[in-house]
């Protein structure tokens, strides 16, 4: 194992060679097996995930490509990327993801539900999404209520990406008709409760659904 690459809440990441990295869950976090499954399943319908090496991971480690690019969130900052492209790619992908069916028999669609701008990468080869420890099978709605809320919360902070994070979220829901009442509840319920959120990160909740909700009139929806 080479040197750290980069670090996120649960997890970090690796250097393996020019080709592959491992990312490493931190004690009490994570099934890399089970998130190397959904990448696998995903990318079997054509959606841009990094391959995964299953055979070579383990419950807390997982190996999969190295890909090279920047995340959207660092073209943002830099100002190489502006927030309405970046909220009408997130929106593709999330319209995209939607169209792979779910490996359980209960049907419904596989969902990421942490699609933030930190978990793209612009390689050359266009957009790719990472960090799949979230991903479930179920409601639409959920994933881009999830989306919503996320961005929402930056936007409604004091941080200098709180404007670029505003214009992001309108730009995603510029057709919010796949934002469901259900699904944003749903979504905020689970930011709530989750554990790597800050306390700040949770006062904001009632700000960042207002904001949501607001972008949800605007275009005559819910």
């Amino acid at each position: 194992m080479g040197r750290l690459l980069g670090a996120g809440r649960t997890a970090d990441v690796y250097e393996i060679d020019e080709a592959w990295v491992l990312r490493r869950y931190r004690e009490g976090y994570g099934d890399a097996l089970a998130e190397g499954v959904v990448m696998g399943h995903v990318r079997e319908h054509g959606f841009p995930v990094p391959r995964v090496r299953l055979a070579d991971s383990s419950r807390t480690e997982l190996v999969m490509q190295r890909l090279s690019g920047p995340t959207m969130l660092g073209a943002l900052t830099e100002g190489t990327m502006g927030a309405d492209e970046a909220g009408g790619i997130l929106a593709r992908l999330l319209r995209r993801l939607h169209g792979v069916p779910a490996r359980g028999a209960q049907g419904g669609r596989v969902l990421h539900l942490d699609l933030h701008p930190d978990n793209v990468v612009l390689t050359p080869d266009g957009p790719y999404v990472i960090d799949w420890d979230n991903a479930a099978e179920g409601d639409p709605g959920l994933d881009w209520g999830s989306s919503a809320v996320i961005l929402a919360q930056v936007a409604v902070g004091d941080e200098a990406l709180a404007e670029p994070a505003r214009a992001l979220l309108a730009a995603l829901l510029a057709d919010p008709s796949h934002l469901t009442e259900s699904g944003l509840t749903e979504a905020l319920r689970r930011r709530a409760v989750n554990p790597t959120m800050t306390r700040r990160e949770v006062e904001v909740l009632g700000e960042a659904e207002e904001l949501v909700r607001s972008f949800m009139a605007w275009a005559g929806a819910g």
